[in-house]
């Protein structure tokens, strides 16, 4: 069964095909009615105590990373990720870094822990403090799985199996999200989950993915073979052939966006690491002004008391 059968019969990707061309499924739908759902619950019963909650935080969340998730998955991105593999590789990158980034800042296990009725909030923090959360957040495991994931989807048989079958289609997006937010949520997110480390390893961590996305962008743009095999020739051969772009030279294209997105994207990373490591620093200092400011009118109460004491 082929992963998107009405592929034969798109029009030429345009500006407009591309946002009228939808493939919905029931996987995206699901996951973002979900998860936005539950959300949005979550901030209107802290509203209703009186309590705040930050708009950005739900607007990182639901509009930007649930959003770029849904976008990703539902609209032209998913109706030509089997026809182009340059589409794919925009969607690729959305999937593993953008919607990532954004779901970890909307720091929805923190909302979590404040709106969860008792029993399933101590459910969430046994999960939280578990040997599976410590091992899934430890930073070399997840920069490892990171940076190998792409080159097994890439130079195994999954990626063409990904364009024949829908559930491994489906597995692929689901694989792409979750090693994104298992790698990007200890390091960019405000979260108290496991894997949190100093924000000098956290940037040298983003800093390294650098050079894998280069590299393997550099990659599929020099080699000879295709991905997926004859998949994209084949589709070039039927009624689509007439404005089809040539294999090789889509290629290219991905390979391309591959590096330059993942570039990009990275150095974005790394300006969010950097004002965040600024804003603690920052926090820290007033901190540490009210703590020698107690001590000072502490040290001077006692000092007057001296005095006042009758000798």
């Amino acid at each position: 069964m082929l992963a998107l059968s009405a592929s034969d019969v798109l029009p030429r990707l345009t500006a407009g095909s591309f946002f009228s061309q939808w493939s919905w499924s029931l996987v995206p739908v699901v996951v973002t009615v979900w998860a936005g759902g539950l959300y949005l619950l979550g901030v209107a019963k802290l509203h209703r105590r009186g309590d705040r909650w930050p708009i950005a935080r739900t607007v990182s969340f639901v509009g930007v990373g649930l959003g770029a998730f849904f976008l990703a998955t539902t609209s032209g991105l998913a109706a030509y990720d089997t026809t182009l593999v340059s589409v794919h590789m925009v969607q690729h990158m959305v999937l593993s870094m953008v919607a990532p980034l954004f779901l970890a800042l909307g720091a929805p296990v923190t909302l979590a822990l404040r709106t969860l009725p008792p029993a399933p909030r101590r459910w969430l923090l046994v999960l939280l403090h578990s040997p599976l959360a410590k091992l899934l957040s430890f930073p070399p495991l997840t920069f490892g799985l990171y940076v190998i994931s792409p080159w097994a989807l890439y130079f195994t048989g999954w990626y063409r199996a990904s364009l024949e079958h829908v559930w491994v289609h489906e597995m692929m997006h689901v694989h792409l999200m979750m090693v994104g937010a298992l790698f990007f949520w200890p390091l960019m997110g405000i979260d108290p989950i496991p894997g949190r480390v100093g924000y000098p390893f956290r940037v040298a961590l983003v800093v390294g993915t650098l050079p894998f996305h280069a590299f393997l962008g550099i990659t599929i743009m020099n080699q000879t073979a295709l991905l997926g095999g004859d998949w994209y020739p084949r589709l070039a051969t039927g009624p689509m052939g007439s404005w089809l772009p040539d294999p090789y030279a889509d290629q290219n294209l991905a390979g391309g966006i591959l590096w330059a997105s993942g570039d990009l994207i990275g150095l974005s990373f790394f300006v969010v690491l950097f004002v965040q490591w600024v804003r603690q620093s920052m926090a820290e200092a007033k901190r540490e002004d009210r703590r020698l400011d107690l001590l000072e009118a502490r040290e001077a109460r006692a000092a007057r008391q001296a005095e006042q004491q009758p000798h």
